[in-house]
């Protein structure tokens, strides 16, 4: 197929069965708000496809917070209510789901993560996500390489910290060249730093005469030899070139990969997720192989992508070239084009590493940030823009009021992370009509931020409670999977207790949230992002029948336990994509995991090999 043909390929899956438009102005709805609902289940017209009884189902409908059982027909929740109300609903025709006292939630939606991404390389990579010590890294690590043939690598690709470590450290260099001393390791942690034993080294050429990246710096012994320690300070680019360098799936197990990873998610209870573009991920090629699971219908997660910018110095001709091939609403309710971002203009960039010292942006990021959200705004695009420091977001700010004015842009906008975001900037982004994304960035670098900057100014990073007291949409998410994890739960457990991974506490009472809150802004706070609150987000009649099952109880359940949680059941549009435990009847198959000396094909409950 030559390149035209196929990038026209890569589009057409994109696109969906129907294009809906650009997404409206920041109060419109994406689509129409469903009947009003009585006290009391809808009479049935019509049998249900399937019905759950027996349940605790929390809606967070505000007309019936609180169900017992639901009826489901095609992809819609046709009725909530009690078990008997709902049994009018089965028909001869209907699955009846029997949920035993288990507490339903709508199904979760990651506002920020990176899915496209990680789905081309996650059967590829080894997740210390839950190891507890170093020595159990360690046992891992050559575990896989043991499993790994030449010349493939063996990698760990962030999504863990080392405070989550009884020893609240990285191994050592020793450590690992010990462990494996003739396969290649890379070993990424958060953004800060990547460990390379000698092998890997040795295979990418890393030498003396190595030159250091601007931002970046090669650790070097006392004779100018690189040590195997590449660190961040703060710029990432180091890190991310030297990832590219590393082998690739081949195309048929990116298609694999994919699909275990939207698996991955579907067990933790995720049925949407927002996708926030990302470093060397290019539209449209990189989005192909989820084109080409949507036209397959084997997407099991709705995915809401945005497009970012590839190309530093040129990010006005990359959207140019981007909104020649795809406009935002492009596509249908599990593949759709949301907007331009997170990066929008690569001097605008200021690195979440609070290891190092906060970055001061250059004199020239805000011509080249206004050119481009001109070039947007004269597209009506919706956007969201990457802000960790109230500084940058101070300038950030300025240059959206320059292009809009002060009643800002019309088009939903989002700010992502804002940490440390002050009281001020949350009122001009509520002016201007804005709305945050929070992510769990904080549970994996809390003690370095406290380190750097001391306790108070840690107990309001990110001020969620603020924002909400200021009227402004929030969404929870995950910014998984390398400068944090992608378990949901690990942020609803830190936007509930205050604690991080490691177990320090960050926040008292006046910065953490109900546990029916954080649930809220995992659910409806991403569907508000995306302009389809109307759709999803809650578990009432009208509404997308997108649910989760969940192993215990999330209302009640102990703190410490929260993490654990998994999904026994979740649904996306009445369609069952994941099954465990008294519904593993009901699990859909999925192909066998490649390649076959996969870490994904360890259980993550089976015994840590012993060195």
């Amino acid at each position: 197929m030559s390149a035209p043909a196929s990038r026209r390929a890569v589009l057409a899956g994109l696109a969906g069965t129907a294009a809906t438009g650009a997404l409206g102005a920041a109060g419109a709805a994406a689509a129409p708000s469903p009947a009003s609902a009585a006290s009391a289940a809808p009479a049935p017209r019509g049998d249900a496809d399937t019905v759950l009884l027996g349940g605790r189902i929390t809606t967070l409908d505000p007309r019936r917070p609180e169900a017992a059982a639901l009826a489901v027909r095609g992809d819609r929740i046709v009725a909530a209510g009690t078990d008997q109300e709902i049994r009018r609903w089965i028909g001869g025709g209907t699955r009846v789901v029997e949920l035993r006292g288990r507490r339903v939630v709508p199904g979760l939606n990651d506002s920020h993560t990176h899915l496209v991404r990680q789905g081309l390389s996650y059967t590829n990579e080894l997740s210390l996500a839950g190891v507890r010590s170093v020595s159990a890294a360690l046992r891992l690590i050559k575990h896989q390489a043991e499993r790994t043939p030449a010349p493939q690598w063996v990698r760990v690709v962030g999504g863990f910290t080392r405070h989550q470590f009884a020893e609240k450290r990285l191994p050592t260099l020793r450590e690992l060249n010990a462990a494996v001393p003739d396969k290649p390791v890379f070993l990424l942690h958060l953004y800060d730093r990547a460990l390379l034993n000698r092998t890997a080294l040795r295979l990418l050429g890393f030498d003396r005469d190595t030159p250091d990246m601007p931002g970046s710096q090669i650790e070097r012994d006392a004779a100018g030899n690189p040590t195997g320690l590449l660190i961040a300070k703060p710029n990432a680019t180091l890190l991310y070139s030297t990832l590219a360098k590393l082998p690739t799936l081949d195309p048929a197990s990116r298609l694999v990969s994919t699909r275990h990873y939207l698996r991955h998610l579907n067990a933790r209870g995720v049925t949407s997720v927002i996708d926030a573009g990302g470093g060397g991920q290019r539209f449209p090629d990189d989005y192909d192989v989820v084109g080409q699971l949507h036209r397959a219908g084997q997407l099991t997660v709705r995915i809401g992508y945005h497009v970012f910018t590839q190309e530093p110095g040129k990010e006005v001709a990359d959207f140019q070239r981007i909104s020649e091939l795809v406009s935002p609403g492009d596509g249908d309710a599990m593949l759709r084009m949301v907007g331009a971002g997170e990066m929008l203009a690569f001097s605008a960039a200021d690195f979440e590493d609070f290891e190092q010292p906060r970055p001061d942006l250059p004199s020239a990021m805000e011509g080249r940030l206004r050119e481009v959200v001109a070039l947007l705004a004269a597209k009506d695009w919706p956007f969201r823009l990457h802000a960790t420091y109230d500084e940058s977001i101070t300038r950030f700010l300025k240059v959206i009021e320059d292009v809009h004015g002060p009643g800002g842009p019309g088009v939903r906008f989002v700010l992502d992370h804002a940490e440390t975001i002050s009281e001020a900037n949350i009122d001009r982004v509520a002016r201007l009509g804005g709305a945050v994304a929070v992510q769990h960035r904080m549970a994996f670098q809390g003690e370095m931020f406290q380190a750097r900057y001391g306790e108070r100014a840690a107990a309001r990073t990110p001020p969620v409670r603020g924002m909400l007291r200021a009227g402004l949409p929030v969404a929870l998410g995950t910014d998984a999977t390398r400068v944090a994890g992608d378990n949901p739960w690990t942020c609803l457990h830190w936007i509930t207790t205050g604690r991080t991974v490691g177990g320090r506490r960050l926040y008292s009472g006046a910065n953490t949230l109900s546990r029916v809150e954080a649930l809220r802004l995992m659910t409806s706070g991403g569907a508000w992002l995306t302009g389809e609150e109307h759709d999803k987000g809650t578990l009432a009649p009208g509404r997308l029948a997108d649910l989760a099952v969940l192993s215990e109880d999330f209302l009640t359940v102990p703190a410490e336990r929260i993490t654990g949680l998994t999904s026994v059941l979740t649904m996306v549009g009445g369609r069952v994509v994941h099954a465990a435990r008294e519904h593993l009847a009901l699990a859909p198959p999925l192909p066998p995991v490649l390649p076959s000396y996969s870490p994904v094909g360890r259980s993550p409950w089976a015994p840590v090999p012993q060195l």
